[in-house]
């Protein structure tokens, strides 16, 4: 491994390449530092990667009129160049995503890696999701070797001679707070922890909701992790005593500081690409998989939104609907969707989704949560779903989806 300016890693850019970055808590902060400085690099650079909404900020399609952003979420960062149409946002999950990158490689991959350990090997640190999925397709590899990257004891760790272009630098990885927990939430943990037994594989989703049930498990025993994403509430479940001592895996890390020193001592909790952590095959494979994921709004057919508010688009599906579907498939699985009943008052229970697209559709979940009970909708009818959905709607509400779900049956 040759150390180079960042000049070499800029040089590896030319218009028409199609360049994969890391994404979530290990974006190579330095590499968006050199571009903002020199945004005429990115002329007619097709970039690729996962941006997180709330944890990625840097706009790769905005640094030039004709630099472009594919990718499978949108950040806020992204929305400007998005209306502009410079975003290809793909409509598709974790697990797709990752095949894609497949069929499609990038002509360079730019990842953030550890300096090498003593047998030369560098660490992918807090995330493992899609770069190794494109290292070994790329034409040209360029690792930022960040010196204030954490090496979690499990992470996944590639040759330092594959190493096309090597430039050290020494940046904090992103850290990610978890949301507030309010009384409603109180009140829907509850009700989605009675679901979760002893011995349960545990997946969760992003957002206050899945966060927050996991966080209510520390009186379970035996929990088992396999997840796109791992965060501080995984290392209070350990503190607990939750969880079994086996291993887990997990696609990235992101949490606090604390959090990522923790994962320093925790050999048993691997990092893995997406093929492993969202792969049908491996979830097939995984008993007892209790999938915990949140939505913007759920209707009374049991679909879910988890992109639209509105007809305003405001993400993508993330990996929710692989292990939606692997929860279902699963021996002894369960797919929770948990959501809060209102928002600002508007109600998140809808007799119908207004949104373009469902995210997920009603014949994948299994359960509905919120503040108000929990609909075992897996086995029930048409109209014994959506009673079982309308009961756990605000109270408030419930008499106007009463009225216009019943207009809507009487034209079946």
């Amino acid at each position: 491994m040759r150390v180079q300016g960042i000049a070499a890693a800029l040089d590896e850019l030319r218009p028409g390449q199609r360049v994969f970055v890391g994404a979530a808590s290990v974006e190579p902060l330095a590499f968006c530092e050199a571009l903002a400085v020199d945004p005429g690099r990115a002329r007619g650079v097709e970039f690729a990667g996962s941006f997180i909404p709330g944890v990625n900020s840097f706009d790769y399609a905005g640094l030039d009129p004709e630099a472009r952003l594919t990718t499978i979420l949108l950040p806020a960062s992204a929305r400007e160049s998005f209306s502009k149409g410079r975003v290809r946002l793909m409509p598709l999950s974790y697990s797709a995503f990752a095949d894609h990158l497949t069929r499609f490689p990038p002509d360079v991959a730019v990842v953030q890696v550890t300096p090498p350990d003593a047998d030369g090997r560098c660490s992918l640190g807090l995330g493992a999701d899609f770069a190794p999925v494109v290292w070994k397709s790329a034409r040209r590899r360029v690792a930022f070797v960040n010196s204030a990257l954490p090496r979690p004891a499990g992470a996944w760790t590639l040759d330092a001679a594959t190493i096309d272009v090597a430039v050290e630098c020494a940046h904090p990885p992103i850290s990610a707070a978890s949301a507030p927990e309010g009384s409603e939430t109180a009140r829907l943990v509850a009700n989605a922890a009675a679901l979760i037994e002893d011995g349960a594989t545990i997946q969760y989703g992003i957002g206050g909701a899945p966060t927050a049930i996991v966080a209510g498990l520390a009186d379970r025993r035996g929990l088992r992790l396999h997840t796109g994403m791992v965060s501080d509430e995984v290392m209070a479940l350990a503190a607990a005593g939750a969880l079994a001592d086996a291993d887990g895996i997990t696609g990235v890390a992101m949490g606090s500081p604390a959090l990522y020193d923790w994962l320093r001592s925790q050999p048993r909790l691997k990092f893995g690409p997406t093929p492993m952590t969202h792969g049908a095959a491996a979830l097939l494979a995984t008993e007892r998989l209790t999938a915990i994921n949140s939505a913007l709004e759920v209707d009374l057919f049991g679909q879910a939104n988890l992109e639209w508010r509105g007809t305003g688009l405001m993400s993508g599906v993330g990996g929710a609907p692989d292990f939606i579907r692997g929860a279902r498939l699963s021996p002894g699985g369960l797919s929770i969707i948990a959501l809060p009943a209102t928002a600002k008052g508007r109600p998140r229970i809808v007799t119908r989704l207004q949104a373009p697209s469902a995210s997920v559709p009603r014949s994948e979940i299994d359960v509905v949560v919120t503040e108000y009970g929990a609909a075992k909708i897996r086995d029930l009818s048409l109209d014994e779903r959506a009673e079982a959905i309308l009961a756990i709607a605000a109270p408030e509400h419930q008499a106007a989806l009463e009225a216009e779900w019943r207009a809507i049956r009487s034209s079946f």
